[in-house]
This record gives structure tokens, sequence and C-alpha cells, in this order.
């Protein structure tokens, strides 16, 4: 995997998370504290596969 597809992998997953984490924290807890709970567990598992995928070695 190039570099450059790492990057851009890494730049996804780090703007889902974050995207998660804004959606759980401003929107979905008006509505729903599980669901907004649930939101944040997911949020919290991207990082470090997004640290993964972007420090795998080139094939």
């Amino acid at each position: 995997m190039k570099r450059a597809t790492r990057v851009r992998a890494y730049v996804w997953l780090m703007g889902s998370c974050l995207t998660l984490i804004g959606l759980a924290w401003f929107v979905v807890r008006l509505i729903s504290v599980p669901v907004a709970i649930g939101m944040s567990c997911v949020a919290a598992v991207i990082p470090p596969i997004a640290v993964i995928v972007a420090n795998r070695p080139d094939d």
C-alpha cells in the first residue's frame, strides 16, 4: 500500500471518528443517550485502527 493511500485512509478514519463524536455529543444525545454512548464507544475504537493502517509497511 502506497504512502498516499495510507494517509488518505488515516484521514478518512479520523474524520469519521470526529464526526461520530461530534454527532453523539451535540445531536444524538438530545434524542437518545444510550445511542450517543454507543457512538462514542465506536469512535473510541477507530483511532488505534487508524494508526495501525497508517503505519503499515509498504508491500
